[in-house]
């Protein structure tokens, strides 16, 4: 199947604000500039959206020395210099280590999430490889991502999801933080692809995504609601997950995918 993306986003911040791109470099591990960085507590464990909903606040762009530029309501701005400190613990699946990034970055999300909380880089996704069980294959890696290099659905399915919810409005596809929405298909027609092509990039499928508590979390007020989990649990269940997009490795090693708006 060959399709061009209407949305494509990157997430410099793991659980941070997504940043509309109008083209990415597509790497083994995912899109470049996707999920390098990522909060832990003292143990090295993920400090996640699903726990810390304030997480969705930040917004966070790569700088162009490498670093990271953060903002976040009620917050200073931050330009995080490039990660240059040691390697530390941390509790990722398929990775034990990512380097420090420093006492001011550390100090910033203490503050703004209540804890003690510090900031990792992932200098080698290349180190991180693909659990089996979420479909990846030997040689597959990925970034600060949960299970996969790349995050698909499309516009026609979140319009049906809207019809059976029927509330106020529209769902914010943001919810879904997916790096690529895709619209000239039928609701859920990417649920049986097993291979796509967006612009020069040929992608496999490697699991459909059993939706978490993140999509609950409104991206705007914060706010923790039942939808839009309950709603496709009544009607996209399979081996007892429910289901809301498509998990995709690449399998070209270069080039790039565009966002047609």
């Amino acid at each position: 199947m060959k399709t061009s993306p209407v949305w494509a986003r990157i997430y410099p911040l793991k659980s941070g604000a997504g940043s509309p791109v109008p083209e990415a470099a597509v790497e083994r591990w995912g899109l470049a500039g996707d999920r390098r960085w990522a909060v832990v507590d003292e143990a090295g464990d993920n400090l996640w959206l699903g726990e810390y909903p304030r997480m969705a606040s930040v917004r966070a762009r790569n700088a162009d020395d490498g670093g990271l530029l953060l903002s976040a309501s009620g917050m200073p701005g931050l330009h995080v210099p490039p990660a240059a400190g040691e390697a530390a613990p941390v509790g990722f699946t398929g990775l034990d280590r990512a380097i420090d990034a420093g006492g001011d970055a550390h100090d910033w999300f203490t503050r703004l999430l209540g804890r003690p909380a510090r900031l990792v880089w992932l200098d080698d996704p290349g180190r991180r490889t693909i659990d089996p069980s979420h479909g990846g294959l030997p040689g597959e890696v990925v970034s600060f991502a949960w299970d996969a290099p790349l995050l698909l659905t499309s516009a026609a399915s979140l319009r049906v999801l809207d019809g059976q919810i029927g509330g106020d409005g529209p769902l914010d596809m943001a919810r879904f933080r997916p790096n690529v929405v895709i619209d000239d298909v039928e609701p859920y027609a990417e649920d049986s692809w097993t291979e796509v092509r967006i612009g020069e990039i040929d992608f496999r499928v490697s699991e459909l995504c059993d939706r978490c508590a993140v999509t609950t979390i409104d991206p705007v007020t914060l706010v923790k609601g039942k939808e839009p989990i309950r709603t496709p649990a009544k009607h996209r269940r399979w081996d007892g997950k429910t289901g809301s997009a498509s998990a995709w490795c690449p399998r070209t090693r270069a080039g790039s995918a565009s966002a047609t708006r």
